[in-house]
């Protein structure tokens, strides 16, 4: 039975449900509600955002129904930051909105405290004066800060935060991750333990294309100084050498062999990126250090101490041609 849609089902498949939990427990504060402020705003109230508050002390006036949807005519002449927070209330009634009759200068001048409770603070149109006050607050108390100002069709949008760890929902790699290039040693075992050159024509149509790769990248590596395919024209000789093993048609294993033989091309070892964020010295953690740099020191010690300079495998099995003699269960596991 298919699991019923939530609300929010079409984000989710972008961002994920940590990215969404995220954003549910956000409390954003908008200061000033022109045109800017509320579209913004906008947006992330129809994204699902815990709480606002909106900041403003002016009225509405006529000239801002030519550029905010959200006042129109029986608004003018009362809260700006009422009018507007009602507003984004009915988009989203499971976000709890509140609103204050304020300047936003005076509020940085008179309540520095009063920004530590958000998230996320977002100033539009503020001056340069009250961007520098806020931006000290705002970094004392360690929340984040978004500076947007626009000008007719042109304006600018800053970002400032101490330290943000970002992490991908949907990372680019590969899921069924088997370190082909660089197996371990149980299952190099296992691949030596395997004859592809076989007579048995069933046994030969279902070894794992697992197998297959491991056996030609070593065949390969052995006629190439111990080097694997790296350019375009090696890599197509090396699918021409797998080719060149199957002795019928269809021969559906070696057929997911070639199709799969980029993974053997992959880099070993731990990426550029991932090692500059390893060595980085907030990675020494401590009682304070968030989650983020936790699960960096925890992969330091596993990389330096048991995965041999390589990262933790993710652990699942790709789908592969093979009878059940031949399956890769008792090595994975």
């Amino acid at each position: 039975m298919a699991e019923p849609k939530t609300k929010y089902d079409r984000q989710l498949r972008i961002w994920g449900e940590q990215g969404q939990a995220a954003l549910e427990k956000s409390s954003i504060c908008l200061l000033n509600c022109g045109p800017t402020g509320s579209e913004t705003l906008k947006n992330l109230v129809l994204g699902g955002v815990g709480s606002i508050t909106v900041v403003d002390g002016s009225k509405v006036e006529l000239g801002d129904l030519g550029n905010n949807f959200m006042v129109d005519e029986l608004s003018v002449g009362k809260s700006k930051a009422k009018t507007v927070c009602a507003f984004l209330q009915e988009l989203n009634d499971a976000v709890k909105a509140k609103f204050i009759e304020e300047y936003p200068e005076a509020l940085i001048d008179s309540n520095p405290s009063f920004f530590s409770q958000f998230t996320l603070v977002i100033a539009t149109q503020l001056v340069e004066d009250s961007m520098v006050k806020l931006d000290r607050i705002c970094r004392d108390a360690n929340v984040m800060l978004i500076f947007a100002r626009s000008y007719g069709l042109s304006g600018f949008v800053r970002i400032s935060v101490k330290e943000h760890a970002v992490i991908e929902s949907k990372p680019d790699h590969f899921l069924d991750d088997l370190r082909l290039n660089n197996p371990w040693l149980e299952l190099k075992s296992f691949a030596e333990s395997i004859e592809l050159d076989t007579v048995d024509p069933v046994f030969h149509k279902h070894t794992p294309y697992v197998i297959i790769l491991i056996k030609m990248a070593e065949e390969w590596a052995k006629t190439h100084d111990g080097n694997l395919p790296s350019t375009r024209e090696e890599k197509k000789k090396f699918k021409d050498l797998i080719k060149s093993k199957m002795i019928a048609t269809d021969e559906d294993n070696y057929k997911e062999a070639i199709e799969a033989s980029f993974k053997v091309f992959a880099p070993q070892g731990i990426s550029s990126s991932v090692q500059q964020i390893i060595n980085d010295s907030c990675a020494d953690v401590n009682s304070n250090s968030s989650d983020f740099w936790v699960l960096v020191a925890a992969l330091r010690e596993f990389i330096a101490n048991e995965g041999g300079g390589e990262a933790p495998l993710e652990g699942s099995i790709p789908d592969m041609t093979s009878s059940t003699e031949v399956c890769l269960f008792q090595v994975v596991c």
